[in-house]
């Protein structure tokens, strides 16, 4: 048994020390560029939909249409996002990247990642579709439980 984690088990034990060093190093790397989680995540999801309308990263983000105006105004203002107008009707705006997710200081918000592609690409084949089916059963019995606990929070609801 581990005295950080409790557990007997040295992939759980590892999965846990693994969640936690990348959250740890997104955490550090949004600081250090003066954005929060949703920012990052904007970033993310704009540079790989370049002039993705504001609707549609409300949509992803799962926040207001007025929610996603005051991120996107704000990181406008930064020249962190950049907006263009749509050529055939002006009153649309497409979001664009002004930075290069790729080249510092922006790169640290994938590098954690980065770093384990690189290690990943070392490991046997059969160690790393073991460890993808592992990691696939997994979060499939975790997002069904998740969805049970939702449904019969629903249900309680209703009732009530």
């Amino acid at each position: 048994m581990t005295e950080e984690t409790g557990d007997t088990s040295p992939l759980m034990t590892a999965l846990i020390q693994f969640c936690r060093s990348r959250d740890e190093a997104a955490a550090q790397a949004r600081k250090q560029l003066g954005v929060n989680e949703l920012d990052a995540k904007a970033l993310a999801y704009v540079g790989a939909n370049p002039g993705i309308r504001p609707s549609a990263l409300a949509q992803y983000l799962g926040v207001t249409s007025a929610g996603v105006t005051t991120m996107v105004e704000r990181l406008v203002r930064r020249e962190i996002l950049r907006r263009e107008s749509d050529q055939d009707d002006r009153r649309v705006n497409h979001i664009h990247l002004a930075v290069d997710l790729e080249k510092e200081p922006w790169s640290q918000l994938a590098r954690f990642d980065e770093t384990c592609r690189r290690i990943i690409t070392s490991l046997d084949s059969q160690i790393e579709i073991d460890l993808a089916d592992f990691l696939q059963q997994t979060t499939k019995a975790a997002n069904e439980q998740v969805a049970r606990v939702d449904a019969l929070t629903d249900e309680a609801a209703s009732a009530a």
